[in-house]
């Protein structure tokens, strides 16, 4: 009995377990019944299920990431980019999902990357090749975006976001480019050296005309200024001789005995008897002058 009594609890537990179920609040779940959908979106919790029955399958309702492999895309110059992005998504319909994909999520991202290559494409068709590198890439992502959120909803899924990791040119595309680039910098450089020669050139010639302008203005005040020193040097002189004739002479006669034997050996051919040799003969004067008289 007590055999019998064990196993019949072992069963119950079994059939218990098998009865119930739990839903997470992370999930997204569908009841079947005889495998046909049942019930979809039962809220979390626990709940009952009939063993062999009804069977349960569980969805995760997060949001997922689609990480696309790059492609290429031409450009409304027929150029080629290489595009890298990917996508936020999660299931929005769960009964729609299980329809479309039979619950599969490889099934989902293929159907998603089809979506998204397509929308890619026309975008990028678009755009010029410097708009899709320069600063058109928020445009082309809301873009598809708003393109591809009609046909998700078939899927049953919802496209979050849409975005672009990356785009780069092809080698044969990326050489061209900086080659035209290099080009484009070189021309610039030049042409600010140009300028800057031709202002350095502007700068040298007016500061040469000023040099010029400042020296000749010197010049000029410098020959008014010894001019007049030298007509106040001659009235002084002047008023000098009318106050004393005689210490005048003398004084003139001692700056020239001064400049004329300044250096040794010097030779003078002149007569003794001459005026320049008046205070030599008597430092007074006034023979030398007697004798001219």
């Amino acid at each position: 009995m007590l055999r019998i009594a064990g196993i019949g609890v072992i069963v119950a537990i079994i059939v218990i377990v098998m009865s119930t179920y739990t839903v997470d609040e992370r999930e997204r779940v569908i009841l079947f019944s005889l495998g046909e959908v049942r019930q979809v979106d039962l809220d979390p919790g626990l709940h009952l299920k009939f063993p062999l029955i009804n069977n349960v399958r569980f969805y995760d309702a997060r949001i997922m990431t689609l990480n696309v492999p790059p492609d290429r895309f031409l450009t409304s110059e027929a150029k080629n980019v290489i595009v890298d992005f990917y996508a936020k998504w999660r299931i929005d319909d769960v009964g729609q999902y299980y329809r479309s994909t039979r619950g599969d999520e490889r099934v989902a991202e293929q159907r998603l990357q089809q979506i998204l290559r397509d929308g890619m494409r026309n975008e990028f068709a678009r755009y010029e090749l410097a708009q899709v590198v320069s600063g058109e890439r928020t445009t082309i992502m809301g873009a598809v975006r708003e393109a591809a959120l009609e046909t998700s909803r078939e899927l049953g899924t919802q496209l979050v976001d849409v975005r672009i990791r990356r785009i780069d040119l092809p080698d044969e595309v990326s050489e061209s480019v900086y080659n035209r680039m290099r080009a484009e910098r070189e021309r610039i450089a030049q042409d600010f050296r140009a300028r800057g020669q031709e202002a350095g050139e502007r700068i040298r010639s007016r500061a040469d005309r000023d040099r010029t302008v400042i020296l000749a203005n010197a010049y000029r005040d410098s020959e008014e200024i010894r001019g007049a020193g030298d007509a106040q040097a001659t009235e002084i002189l002047g008023s000098a001789f009318g106050e004393d004739k005689e210490f005048f002479t003398f004084y003139r006669s001692l700056l020239a005995y001064r400049g004329s034997i300044a250096g040794e050996g010097s030779t003078f051919v002149i007569d003794p008897s001459s005026e320049f040799f008046r205070y030599f003969k008597d430092p007074a004067g006034i023979g030398s002058l007697n004798d001219n008289r």
